[in-house]
């Protein structure tokens, strides 16, 4: 188990507003100083790597640029929860090696909370010991978020280091 920070943001987030479209041509290190600006404005840049994101439902909805997710993984955001997840955001994702839990009770985690997350058991734990779980991910998908990703885990499975 680890303890993560939780970042709460509302219902209904788009992929424009985890990798805005007026920065799309700066690549992912010019993208990710301003996931969110719209919603956090202070989150880029105070997010620390390993903090989770917390969001009510469908979040991820929009366009299918995977660059939406690629700006939290470069942030260090350990894993999403939300209650549900749009479809291509969902693949694009695990695609990344970005975790995303859906927890049907997400919107009550409150910002600043601290978690424990649990992956074997796929459950989180608050402070006061309350435990919330997850809905049940596929071991291809969890073995895509240990090796970091789709590509990386190909090359693993290749035997390429590069």
């Amino acid at each position: 188990m680890s303890t993560h920070k939780v970042w709460k943001v509302g219902a209904d987030i788009d992929t424009d507003a985890l990798a805005p479209g007026a920065y799309m041509k700066l690549g992912i290190e010019g993208i990710a100083p301003h996931c969110l600006e719209a919603v956090r404005p202070e989150f880029a840049t105070q997010v620390r790597a390993g903090d989770v994101l917390v969001a009510g439902p469908n979040f991820g909805i929009g366009s299918s640029r995977e660059q939406a997710a690629a700006a939290l993984v470069h942030l260090g955001i350990r894993a999403v929860i939300a209650p549900s997840f749009g479809g291509l955001y969902f693949r694009n994702a695990f695609n990344l090696g970005l975790l995303l839990l859906t927890v049907a009770e997400a919107p009550t985690l409150a910002d600043g909370e601290l978690l424990d997350l649990d992956l074997a058991s796929l459950t989180l734990t608050r402070a006061n010991g309350q435990r919330l779980p997850c809905e049940p991910i596929p071991a291809f998908l969890l073995d895509m978020v240990a090796a970091g990703g789709l590509m990386n885990q190909l090359r693993k499975k290749l035997g390429k280091t590069t």
